[in-house]
């Protein structure tokens, strides 16, 4: 069949996006009038241009010399996990997108075992040959090293490269830039090395459902691979739900894709990826078939949550003022909708009215909070819980590989740190004044640590953690050593009252800013919470110094982002969600700790 299907897998921030926007461009792919003159076609969410990360995985398609590649863009970390092991269902081979400074990252570890164990063909792709510091060989080496520690079988092990620029969209078998003139040896490496796929369109359809998407006039529209038989537009089809019931349906479109477009189409056969609707309540890891007689595909096996938030109405002085979905049922209705697209993610009502989310990780949630957030709802989160299980009457925790990259001044202050977590040094490298560190830690200890290693490696360290394993619980926890600056009474903020606060510590907030009593406007310096009163105006009198006031100055409050939010509370505080507004606040508004 003159198909290839093929994802793009690498650690975040490596270029992979960059280098599908090369392969679009080069073969003059149709784009949308919105994407013309864009800078990153496949990072088309607000959220993902922001941070300059992929969240969702996104199908696109090239007609490369009469061959169709459909080519799936994935995410790079590991948080999002549950996206990369269902596309790489899709798909029969991988581009190994590797940084030529950097090497094989955390998160190119947890894709490409994934990738590895499904048996799938890996191009590798040494991308950003034209930076200054580019170390090639060395990246290649600790590449191969890197395949024989997840237990690639020999022929896999050797892999075939590609040298490449994404940015420039160039490409070659060498790594000399003067002598590339395209990126078309990206597109030969596909068809030589990536196998076509094995389905045969004379069987019984069968298709897995790997994606699901919602539409205003068509309603769910599902993502699906066929791997037997062949599909046609409004024809009977047979649902196998993951309980294994066989329901009949009538389909009321097919579409493939077309560069970025999903295009409508009269039929498929196997080996494509199709998007269609007709079934309501379709969801990810079902079977599609013609016939009541054909077996369902294996289910998508997703790794269990490892953390969990607890959602509730929000119930402090500016509830309902800010927000324009806040009632219990409208935000349990968003929560529950969130599950038809994100399968690694758990939610489940708990006895105070409230939910309880469960993801992969902290950024996991944090996504799920920001988007809501921007939809209009507005709602309370408390902090974050790891989920541990009881095997054989021992507690088992999650447990998280961490690496980190700090210039050496540095290095002393992150072991420190680390130790005081209880974090357990495995490696240690130092390479021309960069020290690489590897540790293992439970995922309760290291709470809260991002924010700190920022702070104390003046924001020149590097970061990564990946899922270990259910391990032993160490019976210890990391709590925060400091208390919170607490508002004393309802008003508004005033610099005189800020400036007399800031001795007890850091602020989070200006002047001029709505506050109530019990919300959480600064870390105090010290243990234990401190009620200010941070609204008080100066008293006016008859005198006047000449040098009154020169001498007092204010500092820059610390911006507290969703995420610093999440990390800086602990049990007896919440983060306050609105479109407008990221607040922390205590759960009892009456008192302090």
């Amino acid at each position: 069949m003159n198909i290839r299907n093929v994802a793009i897998i690498a650690h975040v921030d490596h270029g992979k996006t960059t280098l599908v926007d090369a392969l679009l461009r080069q073969t003059q792919t149709k784009l949308g009038k919105e994407l013309v003159g864009t800078d990153l076609i496949m990072d088309s969410n607000e959220l993902e241009k922001e941070r300059g990360i992929t969240i969702f995985s996104k199908n696109a398609s090239v007609n490369y010399k009469g061959t169709k590649i459909n080519i799936v863009d994935t995410p790079g970390h590991a948080d999002f996990g549950g996206e990369v092991e269902r596309v790489l269902k899709m798909v029969d081979g991988c581009l190994l997108l590797i940084d030529a400074k950097e090497g094989p990252m955390p998160q190119t570890r947890f894709v490409l075992k994934t990738a590895l164990k499904m048996g799938h063909k890996i191009i590798v792709v040494i991308n950003k040959i034209d930076k200054a510091d580019a170390r090639i060989d060395y990246v290649i080496n600790k590449t191969f090293d890197l395949f024989l520690e997840l237990g690639a079988e020999e022929e896999t092990a050797y892999f075939p490269i590609v040298y490449a620029s994404g940015k420039q969209g160039l490409a070659g078998l060498e790594p000399n830039l003067e002598v590339m003139t395209d990126i078309t040896p990206i597109f030969e490496a596909i068809m030589e090395h990536i196998p076509a796929p094995i389905g045969e369109p004379q069987k019984p359809l069968q298709m897995l459902v790997t994606t699901i998407s919602g539409d205003n006039y068509k309603g769910r529209i599902a993502t699906c691979r066929i791997y037997n038989g062949q599909v046609k537009a409004n024809q009977d089809i047979i649902r196998i739900n993951r309980d294994g019931e066989k329901n009949k349906y009538r389909l009321t479109s097919l579409m493939t894709f077309e560069g970025l477009e999903r295009v409508d189409a009269i039929e498929a056969l196997a080996g494509d990826i199709v998007a269609l609707s007709g079934i309501s309540d379709i969801t990810i890891g079902e079977t599609i078939t013609d016939s009541m007689d054909t077996e369902p595909l294996p289910l998508l096996s997703i790794e269990e949550p490892t953390v969990r938030m607890t959602f509730s109405v929000n119930t402090s002085p500016f509830a309902g003022k800010e927000g324009e979905f806040k009632t219990s049922r409208q935000i349990r209705e968003r929560l529950y909708k969130a599950l038809e697209t994100d399968v690694a993610l758990r939610v489940e009502d708990n006895d105070s009215g409230g939910w309880v989310a469960s993801g992969r990780g902290e950024l996991h949630l944090a996504i799920l909070i920001e988007r809501l957030r921007r939809e209009g709802y507005e709602f309370q989160v408390s902090r974050p819980q790891v989920i541990e299980k009881t095997i054989n009457g021992k507690v088992m925790t999650p447990f998280e590989r961490v690496f980190i990259e700090v210039p050496e001044t540095y290095s002393g202050i992150v072991m420190q740190k680390m130790g005081f977590r209880h974090g357990k040094l495995q490696d240690m490298n130092n390479e021309n004044g960069v020290v690489y560190l590897e540790f293992i830690i439970a995922t309760k200890e290291l709470f809260g640590y991002r924010s700190e290693f920022i702070t104390d490696t003046k924001g020149l360290g590097l970061i990564n953690t990946t899922f270990l394993e259910f391990g032993e619980d160490p019976g210890v926890t990391f709590n925060r050593d400091t208390g919170s600056l607490v508002v004393h009474e309802n008003g508004i903020t005033k610099l005189y009252a800020l400036v007399g606060a800031q001795d007890r510590g850091a602020l989070f907030i200006g002047p001029g800013l709505s506050v109530y009593k019990g919300q959480v406007i600064g870390q105090n310096s010290r243990g234990g919470d401190i009620s200010v009163n941070v609204c008080k105006e100066k008293q006016q009198t008859n005198h006047r110094s000449s040098g009154e006031g020169v001498s007092e100055h204010f500092n820059t409050p610390i911006a507290m982002s969703l995420e610093n939010a999440l990390e800086y509370i602990d049990d007896t505080e919440l983060v306050e969600v609105t479109p407008k507004n990221i607040r922390i606040r205590k759960i009892d508004l009456n008192g302090t700790r």
